[in-house]
């Protein structure tokens, strides 16, 4: 008889963050992720000592995820900003149940936009916005700043269903909204 297959933390990180893929992050428990992993609760609770503990470890992955699919620019289209902006919107859209988990759950180790826009886990975001504007970090923050609330609005009546996707609506949106945080900032460097 073959021995038991090892339990890893990672496997057990990896189910939770699939139960709240699939049925949102409420549903997380010792039972719901040992159903997923088909084993007993003892691995579940042997690497994770709460379950909240467990769904902080789910969230930086889909943190991960997350960061990772904003920057994944299939379309070129008129820039960075503009990407990113409805890559957050699409990750609404294909992925409510994370996008509720990530940004509505109150999981979320930053309490602010402020703690938000400061967190090591957005600077490849900002980064990426910076490499295309002639702006300082800290300007590249104040526009995200801006964008960051209209996009978030955008994306959670979506992800809320409230709200039919229509691409070239936003995008035109978008653009209105960034242009006019650019020049805000520009003028402000005046």
């Amino acid at each position: 008889m073959p021995p038991k297959a090892k339990i890893t933390r990672e496997m057990v990180v990896d189910a939770a963050l699939e139960i709240a893929r699939k049925t949102g992050v409420e549903n997380i428990s010792a039972r719901t992720v040992s159903k997923e992993l088909s084993c007993s609760t003892q691995p579940v609770m042997y690497h994770f000592a709460t379950i909240e503990e467990l769904k902080r470890a789910a969230y930086e992955k889909a943190d991960e995820y997350h960061t990772g699919y904003l920057l994944n620019f299939s379309r070129a289209r008129e820039g960075v900003m503009l990407e990113i902006g409805l890559n957050y919107i699409r990750f609404a859209i294909e992925e409510p149940n994370l996008f509720r988990f990530l940004f509505q759950s109150g999981i979320s180790a930053e309490n602010s936009l402020l703690d938000i826009v400061d967190s090591e886990g957005l600077m490849p975001v900002l980064s990426a916005m910076r490499k295309e504007m002639d702006l300082s970090m800290e300007q590249v923050k104040e526009i995200f700043i801006t964008l960051s609330m209209f996009v978030h609005g955008y994306a959670s009546i979506i992800a809320n269903n409230s709200l039919e996707y229509d691409e070239e609506l936003i995008a035109t949106h978008l653009k209105r909204v960034y242009t006019g945080a650019v020049l805000a900032v520009r003028e402000e460097m005046k």
